[in-house]
Order: C-alpha cells, then sequence, then structure tokens
C-alpha cells in the first residue's frame, strides 16, 4: 500500500467514527431540549456519508492503491 491509500483509509474510519460520536451527542443534546442537537445530528449524518463515499473511492482504486 502506498501513502494515499493508507491516508484515504484512515480518512474513512475518522469520519465514520467522528460521524457516529456527533449523532450520538446530538441526540443527547436533543433529549435535554437544546436545538444544538438537531445541528449535530445532521453534522455527525454528513460526516458518516462522506466517510461513506471514501469507502466507495477506496473500492474504485486499483489494489495497492493509485500508481504515480
Amino acid at each position: 500500500m502506498n501513502v494515499a491509500t493508507e491516508r484515504i483509509e484512515t480518512l474513512v474510519w475518522v469520519f465514520i467514527y467522528g460521524g457516529l460520536f456527533l449523532v450520538a451527542l446530538g441526540a443527547a443534546l436533543h433529549r435535554a431540549g437544546q436545538g444544538l442537537g438537531v445541528i449535530s445530528i445532521a453534522g455527525g449524518g454528513a460526516f458518516i456519508v462522506v466517510g461513506a463515499v471514501l469507502v466507495w473511492v477506496r473500492s474504485r482504486l486499483p489494489p495497492g492503491g493509485p500508481q504515480p
């Protein structure tokens, strides 16, 4: 694997787990009656979608990553 492939794989997990964290935080804030909860849920959902798109991008790369 090369550096670009490793970077994409790292970003996938950062976006997915970061998004899940924001969704959970937003749910807790929303239950407490804070308006920020909805914004946090939406932002977390967007992070999860970006992570899923990166999974798709990684699946389209040739084995071993892009060649220079």
